[in-house]
């Protein structure tokens, strides 16, 4: 059985997806949400429509980079 990891994140690590920036952190890193869940973008501003790679998936967010 395929398991998204031990927290059960509607995101992988490695994987690509589309998203839209929605807010800015404190720290200036874009959010983006997929299902609710929190995905930091650094180097992004609300508004940009991009493919991000996930890097880290937490219990409650997870780190991406803009996909080259």
């Amino acid at each position: 059985m395929f398991e998204r990891n031990s927290y059960d994140a509607p995101v992988s690590a490695d994987a690509e997806y589309d998203v839209t920036i929605e807010d800015i952190a404190r720290e200036g890193d874009g959010i983006a949400r997929i299902q609710g869940f929190v995905i930091f973008v650094p180097g992004t501003k609300v508004g940009d429509n991009v493919k991000i790679r996930v890097e880290k998936v937490m219990r409650r967010f997870a780190i991406a980079s803009v996909a080259e």
